[in-house]
């Protein structure tokens, strides 16, 4: 081994492999030298990261604010730098948002929509945001106080739920909101199965299936969440849906299309916004075992583990150019995974 790689040491591996700026990751390293904690630094990109731990087989590291990308990640001790190794860190869309579900992407043009959703009974000017595919971000409705959910049905019209009013809106094409659903209580989440009947969570427990014409039916009953629900139908034409409550371990509940409900994982901290890509597997913003951001979880439920590192994330969508947009409490992020969502039925 070279006096380059002499204390510095080696990077084995880096845990997720994609961050967003505030979260924590994992660096595997060997040879590091840790004796004099105060000459060790983590770069990443161009900004020292923040240490969490230190030890010389394995640093905990905060990612900075970077321009996004594929970034370098070296260790340094003393004067030498490690080899770089390489982490993917999200680029952020817009700031000053208040998402408290899903964005999601037109499926004509490709184009994002996200929430400022305010706090309860706030009105605001402008509450839902368009961000083209070249990143630029334009006012598009304040029609609409509280906006949670946001869903397209199988024929490309977008659907916004108001948790304040209980009422699903659907945009026309003049960027006007058209009340599409009354009496559904705390309307938080919404998603269509592939047959083009929409589905309503209210927070207090109750799940709504909305017929063509607006008309809804209490469909079947889930433990009440303390904040909002999160739905997503998955490739079995189940609905799962997330809800968190006051404990640190929830579930995942699947509903079967009889109105059948069972547990599909259990062990998540404050799980919200999910998503499905093509392959089956779950996608949840959540917490995993004391790690925070993007939980990946198998088509089987039989095993999850953190894709994404990201503090205070509420929800995701996939666009068909395999882009992860991922929201927090007040801004949109962008990361290139290559991962695929699910289509439109």
């Amino acid at each position: 081994m070279n006096g380059f790689m002499s204390n510095a040491g080696r990077i084995l591996n880096i845990d997720p492999p994609y961050g967003i700026a505030g979260g924590e990751i994992v660096i595997d390293c060997t040879g590091f030298d840790t004796s004099e904690p105060s000459r060790c630094g983590v770069l990443i990109g161009d900004s020292t990261a923040q240490i969490v731990a230190l030890g010389p087989r394995r640093v905990l590291a905060i990612v900075p604010e970077t321009k996004g990308g594929r970034v370098e990640v070296k260790l340094s001790s003393g004067d030498e730098v490690s080899e770089p190794a390489y982490l993917t860190v999200a680029r952020k869309l817009a700031g000053d948002l208040h998402p408290v579900s899903n964005p999601a992407f037109d499926p004509d043009d490709g184009a994002l929509f996200v929430t400022r959703s305010g706090s309860r009974g706030e009105e605001l000017p402008v509450t839902l945001f368009r961000i083209d595919i070249s990143g630029d971000v334009a006012e598009y409705s304040g029609d609409i106080t509280n906006p949670t959910g946001i869903a397209f049905s199988p024929d490309g019209q977008m659907f916004v739920s108001s948790r304040l009013e209980g009422v699903v809106y659907r945009i026309t094409p003049f960027k006007e909101a058209a009340a599409f659903a009354h009496n559904l209580g705390v309307a938080t989440g919404i998603a269509f199965d592939r047959n083009g009947l929409l589905h309503v969570g209210d927070r207090t427990g109750t799940i709504f299936t909305v017929n063509g014409i607006g008309e809804e039916r209490p469909w079947t009953q889930i433990e009440p969440s303390v904040s909002a629900f999160h739905l997503a139908f998955g490739p079995d034409d189940s609905l799962y849906i997330t809800g968190p409550t006051v404990t640190s371990f929830d579930s995942i509940w699947r509903i079967n299309p009889d109105g059948d409900v069972d547990t599909f994982f259990k062990g998540l901290g404050r799980p919200q916004g999910l998503a499905f890509d093509r392959e089956g597997n779950l996608y949840v913003a959540a917490a995993l075992r004391g790690r925070r951001g993007i939980v990946r979880i198998s088509a089987d439920g039989s095993d999850a583990k953190i894709v994404v590192a990201g503090i205070n994330l509420v929800g995701l969508a996939f666009s068909s150019a395999g882009e992860m947009a991922v929201v927090s409490i007040d801004s949109v992020y962008s990361l290139p995974t290559q991962i695929k969502g699910t289509l439109l039925p």
